[in-house]
């Protein structure tokens, strides 16, 4: 394979950004057929058709394995501009994948502080959102460069840390629970009652009611809610049973919007933090105990950064060895 041009990645990487030819020239404030003509470039050096050319566009397997390459390489590019205090000429883009419910609870806070200090070095930080058992998918097709994901083997070329349990409840607001339930949640009426469920690759409620009844592959009456905040709000104003993270329901729960049901049945999903190894990060440091402020050295790169915060705040937020002892037993 011949030496890929940087402007042939910047242009891939744009194509997937984009998922067109138009907009891709519009990001890189180039012309259309510059845009084809650095893509059949890069396909000619690299061997191999890189996009397949259809309405919305895709990459092909080689198409994401040079998209990986593409995105480690803007976020160098970022490091190094910032580490010379240049300006680039647009944002790099730095993506990295979460689940709903940990950007509903603890994911901002965890970036905030770094989000808020990283304003001035003109990087793009970019929070991609799906189900904590398919947030892996982006990263072996090359999409991000980080996620929050159930999967506990890291890809090659990744590194991987534990970030803790969050811990699931089922709760309902107490006027559903008079009028639907008033003898409370049992193997005879859940079939007839309805399930707040964020989308269909959600099974939370599945399994929740597959641990509380002893009922393999339950099936449910859903109401889809496709949002973790507006899920906990449309169980606190009555719409049915939703299975909650522990940290989302709290305040309702000590308000008394939401009561919980069969309180000694949770569900404890543990959480895993990968991310691509980029040459410029250093290696990483034993994160800070819960609460003690991350001391961050100013030539750590910026995924190397990124990913330090979210595991320093996933394992304040969720507590991880209380959790993992919990679990245990």
């Amino acid at each position: 394979m011949n030496a890929l041009d940087p402007a042939g990645l910047d242009c891939l990487a744009a194509l997937a950004e984009a998922g067109s030819f138009e907009r891709a020239a519009q990001l890189l404030s180039i012309t259309q057929s510059a845009v084809s003509q650095r893509l059949r470039s890069l396909e000619a050096s690299a061997g191999h058709l890189l996009v397949v050319r259809a309405r919305p566009l895709r990459l092909t397997e080689p198409g994401k394995v040079l998209l990986r390459y593409a995105r480690q390489m803007q976020a160098l590019r970022a490091d190094a501009a910032r580490e010379l205090g240049t300006t680039l000429a647009r944002d790099e883009r730095l993506p990295i994948a979460v689940n709903a419910d940990s950007l509903a609870t603890w994911v901002l806070p965890a970036l905030d502080p770094l989000v808020r200090a990283g304003q001035r070095d003109g990087y793009g930080l970019e929070l991609i959102v799906d189900d904590q058992d398919f947030t892996h998918d982006w990263m072996r097709q090359g999409e991000v460069l980080g996620c929050v994901s159930t999967v506990s083997q890291a890809l090659r070329g990744c590194s991987c840390q534990a970030l803790g349990h969050m811990r699931y409840v089922a709760v309902a607001s107490p006027a559903f629970i008079e009028r639907a339930m008033p003898d409370g949640l049992t193997p005879l009426n859940f079939p007839q009652l309805p399930f707040i469920v964020f989308n269909r690759k959600d099974d939370m409620q599945a399994q929740w009611v597959a641990k509380a009844f002893g009922v393999r592959s339950p099936r449910l009456k859903e109401r889809f809610v496709p949002s973790s905040e507006a899920g906990a709000r449309a169980a606190a104003m009555g719409w049915g049973v939703a299975v909650l993270p522990e940290l989302l329901a709290r305040a309702d729960i000590a308000q008394g919007t939401l009561v919980p049901l069969k309180a000694d049945i949770t569900i404890d999903v543990a959480l895993y933090w990968h991310q691509w190894k980029l040459s410029m990060d250093e290696p990483r440091p034993a994160p800070p105990a819960a609460g003690n402020r991350a001391v961050t050295p100013a030539h750590t790169g910026l995924m190397e950064q990124i990913g330090q915060a979210v595991i320093a705040g996933a394992r304040a937020a969720l507590g991880s060895d209380q959790a993992a002892k919990s679990a245990a037993r």
